[in-house]
């Protein structure tokens, strides 16, 4: 599923940039080499990147 329509930035793809990289979706969307355009996709990107980080804690809590 698409994200973000105007980067073409897919969930997987923003996913994965939020394991690598920190921040918000401004942060994460110039990791990847975009800019938020018209911004109506920052909300939804924020959710994602904030679920994913907290799966990511949760498998790093689980393994100690």
């Amino acid at each position: 599923m698409y994200v973000c329509i105007c980067n073409a930035i897919r969930e997987t793809e923003l996913r994965c940039a939020a394991r690598r990289c920190r921040g918000n979706a401004e942060a994460i969307y110039g990791a990847l080499g975009r800019v938020p355009q018209c911004r109506q996709c920052l909300d939804e990107a924020d959710d994602i990147i904030a679920d994913e980080l907290s799966s990511d804690s949760m498998g790093i809590a689980a393994a100690a």
